[in-house]
């Protein structure tokens, strides 16, 4: 699989599994993707095209990071052996640090699974 097609099914698809560094990096990414929008934004007089500019940026980010979220906490989960509908809890707000956390410091399963043959993959592959 291209090196395109791989971020592409991390961040975008739910099939398969990613292991706890490969989710916990993914997901620091966007976080600094995200801080460094809001950074870039706070620096602009706030009623400026700029301003503006970076606001739109920021929000647009916010919506594909939520996507990339659960993609992420699914494929996460299903690593535990986990079905992916648990990622719901990404939405409650202090329950959502303690999952982050908690996919982050529990191991996948070893081996193969019902949601695929190998972790940092989609599913189907070997």
């Amino acid at each position: 699989m291209p090196e395109k097609d791989k971020l592409i099914w991390l961040f975008f698809r739910f099939s398969g599994r990613v292991s706890r560094a490969a989710y916990f990096l993914a997901g620091l990414l966007i976080a600094i993707v995200q801080a460094f929008l809001l950074y870039r934004f706070t620096l602009v007089p706030q009623e400026s095209t700029a301003g503006q500019g970076w606001a739109a940026a920021f929000w647009l980010v916010m919506v594909v990071a939520i996507w990339a979220n659960v993609a992420l906490s699914v494929k996460r989960l299903h690593d535990v052996g986990k079905p992916g509908l648990m990622a719901v809890a990404l939405f409650i707000p202090v329950i959502s640090i303690i999952a982050f956390i908690a996919l982050c410091l529990i191991p996948g399963e070893a081996g193969p699974n019902r949601y695929g043959q190998l972790s940092n993959a989609p599913a189907g592959n070997a």
